[in-house]
């Protein structure tokens, strides 16, 4: 539930201060009349995201071994890519967001209602389709329930949030706040990943190379509360293979020397 609570808050936040700010550069260019289509494209966009999460995560359940071992391991994948991705992207960006969009919203206010309809609908069906599909990877690390109990909470924190911002002159400093989900969501990739290598070792797609590398059910198993919310959301194992092993560490290899590699990069350019 931790896993999905965090990842809705930090999606559903990042699509609920895109909103915001576009309602805000609206006011003030008095353009009252695009406020409709910019909801129309939200509400669009969410329909079709909550309509892909059904649709994968029913298409999973559907699924029996080893096409959904298959299946759950892309997904997992994919939805550990993304999030890598994103992470990068929002540490170069999350300080000229607002910049970026006040541009985007001075040219869709000048070409006409749909440009602003295709600008919010376009941004939010990003947020959406990322939190689809990374929900559908949380439901099979833990359970239907938790999944939506816990993107609820989320999605509701974020829309409180970003009306509170848009309504009194709370400030959220945006670096700090996207570098702290980063860092969860570095750790919640990683055990993806981990998870992935095992449901591949199932399918029979990658071996397991050793089967058991050490055995920690009797001290915290995987069947336990505490081994069951470490599982979903850092890919805890009780007792890895060493497959799953050596994808958890490249994974954290490849992405610890992008992280340097960038802020070496950034010191070089102030620098210059």
């Amino acid at each position: 539930m931790l896993a999905s609570f965090i990842l809705s808050l930090r999606e559903g936040l990042e699509a609920a201060l895109i909103i915001g700010i576009v309602l805000g550069g609206l006011r003030k260019m008095q353009r009252r009349d695009l406020v409709l289509f910019l909801w129309l494209g939200a509400g669009f966009a969410s329909l079709l995201s909550l309509v892909t999460a059904l649709l994968l995560s029913h298409f999973g359940v559907e699924l029996h071994d080893p096409a959904e071992a298959i299946f759950e391991g892309i997904t997992m994948l994919l939805a550990a890519g993304i999030l890598t991705w994103m992470i990068f992207w929002m540490a170069r960006q999350s300080g000229n967001i607002k910049g970026n969009l006040e541009s985007s919203i001075l040219r869709a206010s000048s070409t006409g209602r749909w440009s602003m309809f295709g600008l919010a609908f376009t941004a939010v069906l990003r947020e959406g389709i990322e939190l689809a599909l990374f929900l559908t990877a949380s439901f099979f690390s833990s359970n239907a329930q938790k999944t939506t109990v816990g993107s609820v909470l989320g999605l509701g924190t974020a829309i409180l949030l970003g009306w509170l911002l848009f309504k009194t002159t709370i400030r959220l400093d945006l670096r700090r706040f996207f570098q702290a989900t980063g860092l969860v969501l570095i750790l919640f990739a990683a055990g993806l990943v981990l998870r992935a290598a095992g449901e591949l070792v199932i399918a029979g797609w990658i071996p397991a190379l050793i089967p058991h590398m050490w055995d920690l059910g009797s001290i915290l198993s995987d069947e336990s509360f505490l081994g069951q919310t470490l599982g979903t959301l850092f890919g805890y194992s009780a007792s890895p293979s060493l497959a799953q092993g050596m994808a958890y560490t490249l994974y954290f290899g490849v992405v610890l020397a992008g992280l340097l590699f960038r802020k070496k990069a950034g010191v070089n350019s102030q620098g210059t």
